[in-house]
């Protein structure tokens, strides 16, 4: 433990900031697990409900990359990265329904 008063204080900010970013990152990393899961039930059987479910996941799991962004908790380039993994994963399975 720090015996400065400063860094006392520094070790308590760092531990709080630590937890907020930890539920950042695991909302984040649910949010692209239902998506890919979403998106999964779509390929196996296309419908407009699915469709929309898939849509609907895909807004969810942005906003919240975009709001972790915003807040610092990942780089922009993580985020970015993230997103386009997503996008990468829905067009890929889309095209081999379609082509199915």
């Amino acid at each position: 433990m720090a015996n400065i008063k400063s860094a006392q204080k520094r070790v308590k900010i760092a531990e709080r900031n630590r937890l907020r970013n930890k539920s950042y990152k695991s909302a984040v990393r649910t949010l692209m697990k239902k998506f890919l899961a979403t998106v999964d039930a779509h390929a196996a059987q296309p419908t407009p409900e699915t469709e929309k479910e898939v849509q609907a996941a895909m807004s969810s799991a942005y906003s919240k990359i975009d709001k972790a962004v915003k807040r610092g908790v990942l780089h922009a380039n993580t985020g970015a990265r993230r997103k386009a993994r997503l996008a990468k994963a829905m067009k890929t399975k889309v095209a081999a329904t379609a082509a199915s």
